[in-house]
């Protein structure tokens, strides 16, 4: 979901509007995986990297996260499709936020469709820090791959086959 506001910007319209064309964007290709028999698709909804962003911003991203759980989960649970959920869930993220967030997991957690991973307040290194911190209070004196994989958000996720940057950045 990278690249919004800027996609946004240089069409002369509100950040916002790039995140709800993004929104679009997403279910559009979500629908294709779904035809095609994807099994796993992760969406990167909100980085650990976006709190650094304007505070208007971030509560207009907290909101439209949330908006986006409460208008898309029945369909989605309709349409078989199991929705997780990656990320920390710290004091930052509102709680009403972390409900839907469970609400939403909940209601799809017995769908044996594709399963939509929701990366929210993600970051790659954050998860890394956290297992290890995991591992550590554990106890654990040998740390190997498979240790590491099952003290992940989310041990049963596969490996990606393809990861696709939307901003256009590498």
């Amino acid at each position: 979901m990278d690249g919004n506001g800027r996609w946004a910007e240089q069409r002369g319209l509100p950040r916002t509007e790039g995140h709800t064309a993004g929104e679009q964007a997403l279910f559009e290709v979500l629908d294709g995986a779904d035809q095609l028999g994807v099994r796993w698709f992760t969406v990167y909804a909100f980085s650990t990297e976006n709190w650094r962003r304007p505070v208007d911003e971030v509560q207009f991203l907290l909101r439209f996260n949330e908006e986006i759980l409460l208008n898309r989960q029945e369909e989605l649970h309709e349409r078989n499709i199991r929705i997780r959920f990656i990320g920390r869930q710290d004091r930052r993220v509102p709680r009403r936020l972390v409900r839907r967030m469970t609400e939403a997991a909940e209601l799809t957690q017995d769908n044996t469709g594709l399963t939509f991973t929701i990366a929210f307040n993600y970051g790659g290194r954050a998860e890394l820090v956290d297992a290890v911190q995991r591992i550590v209070d554990s106890g654990v004196k040998r740390v190997s791959e498979k240790t590491i994989a099952s003290h992940l958000y989310d041990p049963e996720m596969p490996d990606p086959d393809l990861v696709i940057r939307t901003s256009g950045e590498y």
